[in-house]
């Protein structure tokens, strides 16, 4: 699932006539790229939330034939953030009844050469019940983790006190990626309604004994496109060298 869905208020004035999954960097949209990534680890079927000018993402998969892949779209009428947009695009997922493949959360507005299939892996042999791509880097929002990489709360703020939901001996504060992997067996656990973060989710879950683990991507380039300049910086990387297929 590609969450596409914001307004994109960091990027005006680019977000003024367009949504931000076709907002271009190097001449590619967002949407563009991202499909593009997840089409390079066989990922072939896809649902993208929109809101936002959602006409104009449903006419630009159009006029490019979904890229050749599945593609199905979930409108909101109200902004449900990462939680209750996957909520409402669960259906998706459950298709396959039965099935406990795995499933990409990937946002719209970050490029990563992060190793998605190497993130598959590691899910799988965890056993988790989802797996977050983090790195050490600098960052208002910062998930906690313990020693095994299990997810045991959060800090927002330098000058907060961290939300703790689950009791750990050394807790590392890791930035987020936008980038999960996640069993089909969370999506009848969401019992929150309406909008709500995917993240509260998780930490209520791991209250009850789930694992939310890590993925380590500090040794992949990253980088959140949520304002102008940093399409500009993007563009620059994308110049000197090959980040993306």
């Amino acid at each position: 699932m590609i969450l596409a869905a914001g307004l994109g208020t960091r990027l005006r004035p680019l977000t003024n006539d367009r949504p931000k999954a076709l907002v271009e960097v190097s001449g590619r949209t967002l949407l563009e790229i991202t499909l593009a990534r997840l089409r390079a680890f066989g990922i072939r079927e896809v649902i993208v939330n929109v809101h936002h000018f959602a006409d104009s993402v449903i006419e630009y998969l159009k006029a490019h034939d979904n890229f050749g892949m599945r593609i199905k779209v979930s409108r909101e009428d109200v902004l449900l953030d990462t939680g209750g947009g996957l909520k409402k695009a669960a259906w998706f997922f459950l298709e396959d009844a039965g099935s406990d493949e795995p499933f990409l959360l990937h946002n719209v507005d970050v490029i990563s050469t992060i190793d998605l299939m190497r993130m598959v892996q590691g899910h799988k042999a965890n056993r988790a019940l989802a797996t977050l791509a983090v790195q050490e880097r600098e960052s208002s929002r910062q998930l906690l983790f313990d020693e095994h990489q299990q997810l045991c709360g959060r800090r927002v703020g330098r000058d907060k006190e961290p939300e703790i939901a689950r009791l750990g001996s050394r807790l590392e504060p890791l930035a987020f990626s936008g980038i999960h992997v996640i069993s089909p067996r969370l999506l009848p656990l969401m019992k929150e309604d309406g909008t709500f973060s995917i993240i509260d989710c998780y930490l209520r879950l791991v209250v009850t004994g789930e694992k939310i683990a890590a993925f380590r991507a500090d040794e992949y380039y990253w980088r959140d496109l949520g304002k102008p300049a940093d399409l500009q910086q993007a563009a620059q990387d994308l110049e000197q060298k090959t980040l993306l297929q």
